[in-house]
Parts: structure tokens; C-alpha cells; sequence
């Protein structure tokens, strides 16, 4: 049955999901609650493991062995039934996130169904491949994931970096879809006691600096060792989990750096609260999420000069940068806000209001006005009746 009312029936595919916690998983949770409170309908395919259902929609896991190198991710191949559960739905558009593995049957089952497809793009895997070692298969990877996106009716990316860097590429009908967080959550206030004790470990009156994410080698979270040391009286926590973990617990061990594993909830909020800056090394972030996240609790932010960060982060007014080849420069930017309290607060003041800008309703719904526009550009590019073969008319009688 078709949507009645303007509500949309919408299909998601996603390479990742809950129980999994990453910047991904964080904007397909806050769009299945905006979707519920517009009361469309949804179903997602992801992996299993997750729930049954969230904020109203079905989720169904689609079953797959980890992803070697990579085994937060699974090969997600869908059977039969998966085709059956989507035709019973009767999508008006499907929407597919961070297409890799499950996602170009995604596509293939739009062209199936005569609906439009939505791609989202998320993840720079050919910078992912490059820091896991695998250079050599940039070209063919990025060849894939234009040939995947370039099937999708609208092309959806995080930053304005991305999409130009994309459309160089040689993706088409790229769209950038802004990104926004909860800021009825993450606000400024006062950490529940003994949280910047721990962080500091029991050395509160010293300048605390965390990074909240996945700890994973194109993280590059081991370049913080050197700036650390070289600027007394700051700390550093590591707040996250991941294949670096390991790794990270050794290079830090004989740093002021206490690595908590992953936080969430009240737990997370309060860090944020408890840091003095937010520091982001990585260099492979399409967005960064969890730098507006720090910024909505008044948090000023370093990270390096690149990638989706450019769209949140302004050089000396709401955070400051450093060139991505120098990780050195982080140790001076640190002095910096710690010798000077007054540019803290200045740089501070200004993250919280522009996170406060940032509203993850308005993303979502502008979300939503991107699937309306690939449904009005699907019935544009779609041959007519008169137009098809007198087979395919027949075929559809």
C-alpha cells in the first residue's frame, strides 16, 4: 500500500548497527526516533545482534562471518527471506548507508522494486585501506564505491570536504547532508564527583584533555604520546574501545594518560564535562561527530586541518587547528589554552553556541526533504509507460 498523508514507507540498509556504538550508529539511532515522531514507517536491515526493533521500527539482522582485519563489520549477504520481508513492506524509497557488503543489494533491490535509492556515505575506506596496509587496493576500492553510489537516485555525504572531494572523484548527484547532535543532552554542567579525579588519575588540578571514539589505527591516537610529554601539567583520557586498544594501553603506559574503555549515557556526558579541550588527531573523519558532541558542552576542540572537521571546527574561535603532517604542534596548542584561561573560555563560549546550531532534528528533517527530492527525481528519470518495450507492458499487466 502506498504512503498516504506524506508519511513515506522507508527500507534501510546499513553495514552497522546496534549493539556497535560509532558516530554511524549514532545518526541512524537519532533518525529512527525523528522518523517516529513523523510517523513514518521503517524497516531496517543490518547486522544480527541488535534488537528486534527500534523506536518503532522492525529491525531485521542479516546474518554474515566478521569482516577480516575488520571484524566490528560483517559480510551481511541476505537470503531470501530478506527479499520476501521487503516486498511485504512495499517501500516507497530505500536508503542505503554506507554502502559496502549489504548495501549494493540494497541498490539492486530498488532497480527490482521500480523505487528510488538513497546512498549515504560515511566511511572513506580507501583511507581506512591505506592505514590498515593496504595501498594498493585504493584505486579499485575507490572504483567500487563510485560504481555502488553512482546506481543511488541521491547521493548523501557529511561535509562539504567530503562532497567536493567526491564529486572530483567522479560521484554524482552528491548532496550534503549536515549533521546534528542532541543539545538538549549534551550540555555544559557539573560532573558527578570523583569523574576528573579518575580521568586525571587523582590529579584534578591539572589540564585535562580527552578523545571520545573508536580506537583504531586511522584514529592515529598514538601521536598524542609525544605532544603529551612535552607539556607538563596536562593529562590525557582515552575514552573508547577497538582493535588499537591493546596497542594503546602500551604506548600510553608510562604516560598521565588513563584509557576507561567504552562510556556511555550519564558516564559520557560527565567526561565531556570534566575536559578542559577535546584533542582529534584523526585525519580519515568524514564528519567527527563527537567533536560537536564536546563542543555542546563547552568544550574547545584541536584537531588537524582536514576532513569533515572543517565544517564544525573555526581556527581561534571555537577551537583551533594544526597542520595534519606537523601532530607535533598539538603540544603548543595545549600550552596555549592551558597558560591562557581567558582563550579557553573565549574559544569555549563559542563551541557551545555553535553546536547549539546544530540541531539533529533539523538534520533528520532535511533529511527527509532528500528523499522526497529523490522521489520527485526518480518520476523525472523513470521511462514512461509509452516508452517501454511492448514485452515489459505486457510483463506488467
Amino acid at each position: 500500500m502506498a504512503s498516504t498523508a506524506g508519511t513515506l514507507r522507508v527500507a534501510i540498509f546499513t553495514e552497522t548497527f546496534l549493539p556497535k556504538i560509532d558516530g554511524i550508529v549514532t545518526i541512524l539511532c537519532l533518525l529512527l526516533q525523528r522518523l517516529q515522531e513523523q510517523e513514518h514507517n521503517v524497516i531496517l536491515f543490518g547486522p544480527p545482534g541488535g534488537p528486534s526493533e527500534y523506536a518503532g521500527a522492525e529491525v531485521v539482522g542479516v546474518g554474515g562471518p566478521p569482516l577480516p582485519l575488520y571484524p566490528e563489520l560483517r559480510i551481511n549477504i541476505p537470503g531470501a527471506q530478506v527479499w520476501k520481508q521487503l516486498c511485504a513492506f512495499q517501500p516507497d524509497l530505500l536508503h542505503v548507508v554506507n554502502p559496502a557488503i549489504l548495501g549494493p543489494f540494497g541498490l539492486a533491490y530498488a532497480r527490482k522494486l521500480g523505487v528510488p535509492a538513497v546512498a549515504s556515505f560515511h566511511t572513506d575506506l580507501p583511507r581506512y585501506a591505506q592505514h590498515y596496509g593496504f595501498k594498493v587496493a585504493v584505486p579499485a576500492i575507490r572504483s567500487y564505491l563510485r560504481l555502488l553510489h553512482n546506481q543511488a537516485t541521491v547521493n548523501l555525504c557529511p561535509s562539504t570536504a567530503v562532497r567536493d572531494e567526491l564529486q572530483q572523484q567522479g560521484f554524482h548527484r552528491m548532496r550534503w547532508w549536515k549533521r546534528g547532535i542532541d543539545t538538549e543532552r549534551f550540555t555544559p554542567g557539573t560532573p558527578q564527583a570523583g569523574v576528573r579525579e579518575r580521568l586525571t588519575d587523582g590529579h584534578p588540578e591539572d589540564f585535562l584533555v580527552v578523545n571520545v571514539g573508536r580506537q583504531a589505527p586511522e584514529k592515529q591516537l598514538e601521536l598524542l604520546r609525544r605532544p603529551l610529554l612535552a607539556t607538563p601539567g596536562v593529562r590525557l583520557a582515552l575514552i573508547g574501545d577497538g582493535p588499537s586498544h591493546p596497542q594503546l594501553r602500551q604506548i600510553f603506559a608510562d604516560t598521565p594518560t588513563v584509557l576507561t574503555g567504552y562510556l556511555h549515557g550519564q558516564e559520557l556526558l560527565d567526561v565531556y564535562r570534566a575536559a578542559d579541550a577535546f584533542v582529534f588527531p584523526s585525519t580519515t573523519e568524514t564528519f567527527g561527530l563527537v567533536a560537536l558532541e564536546a563542543m555542546a558542552c563547552g568544550v574547545p576542540v584541536i584537531a588537524a586541518r582536514t576532513g569533515g572537521v572543517l565544517d564544525t571546527v573555526i581556527d581561534g574561535y571555537n577551537g583551533l587547528f594544526y597542520a595534519p603532517d606537523q601532530p607535533e604542534q598539538i603540544g603548543s596548542l595545549l600550552a596555549e589554552l592551558r597558560s591562557t584561561p581567558t582563550l579557553r573560555a573565549r574559544l569555549a563560549a563559542n563551541a557551545l553556541d555553535h553546536a547549539r546550531s546544530r540541531s539533529w532534528r533539523a538534520s533528520m528533517d532535511q533529511l527527509v526533504a532528500y528523499y522526497r527530492v529523490a522521489q520527485r527525481l526518480f518520476r523525472m528519470t523513470r521511462p514512461s509507460p509509452a516508452e517501454t518495450l511492448p514485452s515489459e507492458r505486457k510483463r506488467t499487466r
